[in-house]
């Protein structure tokens, strides 16, 4: 499979997950942890049915392939995300030695890699994370616009 096509298939079992906080009333946003090809672990936003400002989708999923892969560094995972990532998001992806991170829709506020900021290019920093961005992005674009329009009504 090229790597272009491995991409969407990771980006669309990130939607998935998406889907899942979506259906639990959360910020419809998902992610998966890939390592040598194969799921590691998986996350949606669940901030608000875990009491925890910190359950973003990129965290859950970085937590889950730690506890997975029996190790707090996740080096050599790929990690694909349906939005953007913010600060806290990349600095999680850092610390756990993320190899590649990537993204469906740019987020123009708060995303951390190349909207408001490139956090992962700080100098000082003692890892390098590859970014690729725009997988599926008008899925998950629509996705995301959605779920603000029918709070918006």
């Amino acid at each position: 499979m090229s790597e272009a096509l491995a991409h969407e298939a990771n980006m669309r079992l990130a939607l998935a997950e998406a889907e899942r906080a979506r259906a639990a009333g959360e910020v419809p946003v998902g992610a998966v942890v890939i390592l040598d090809g194969r799921v590691v672990a998986s996350g949606f936003n669940n901030p608000i049915g875990s009491i925890d400002p910190t359950a973003h989708a990129e965290v859950v999923a970085i937590r889950a392939a730690a506890r997975a892969l029996d190790n707090y560094r996740l080096t050599g995972c790929l990690l694909y995300v349906t939005v953007e990532p913010c600060l806290m998001c990349v600095g999680a992806m850092l610390h756990a030695r993320i190899a590649h991170v990537v993204f469906g829709a740019p987020e123009p506020r708060a995303g951390a890699l190349v909207s408001s900021c490139r956090a992962h290019e700080t100098p000082g920093l003692n890892h390098r994370l590859a970014v690729t961005g725009g997988v599926l992005e008008e899925e998950c674009r629509r996705l995301i616009q959605s779920f603000f329009e029918a709070k918006r009504l």
